[in-house]
Formats: structure tokens, C-alpha cells, sequence
């Protein structure tokens, strides 16, 4: 998996249907690698639809969050 580099400042993962089944793609499942990996927690918002990451690395933080509200648990997640 890819490391976060200096010029990204948005992932934006997707959900795909590939025959009835939904799927992440290759974005959604860089940031899950990411978030268990890479990056540190910090902090949480109090209905956990929001995390705060540190990338140690560079000093940039990095929320996740889950824009898709109406959808199961939230849809894709967004890294920003």
C-alpha cells in the first residue's frame, strides 16, 4: 500500500457492485490501510461518524469521515 504523499490533500474512497456485491475499490481500501497502519489517532467526535488521524511522518493531520450518512454505516470513508 501507498504511503500518504506531500501533494494529496483528499482520498475519497468508493463502493462498487460487481455482481450483487459491494465491494470497496482500491481508494477505500488504501485508507482502511492507512487508518490501522500508518496513521495515529488523536481524537474522535462523540458519534464516532469523525476521526482525527497525525501522519507522524509529516505532521499533517487527517480526518476520516464517512459523507454518505444515509447510507449503511455511513458508506465509503473520505480522508481529508
Amino acid at each position: 500500500m501507498n504511503y500518504l504523499q506531500p501533494h494529496e490533500t483528499l482520498l475519497q474512497g468508493r463502493w462498487n457492485d460487481v455482481g450483487g456485491t459491494v465491494e470497496a475499490d482500491a481508494v477505500a481500501r488504501r485508507i482502511e490501510f492507512l487508518v490501522k497502519s500508518v496513521l495515529k489517532e488523536i481524537a474522535a467526535s462523540d458519534d464516532g461518524w469523525s476521526t482525527l488521524f497525525l501522519d507522524e511522518s509529516d505532521g499533517r493531520l487527517w480526518e476520516l469521515k464517512y459523507p454518505n450518512a444515509t447510507w449503511h454505516g455511513g458508506g465509503p470513508p473520505s480522508l481529508t
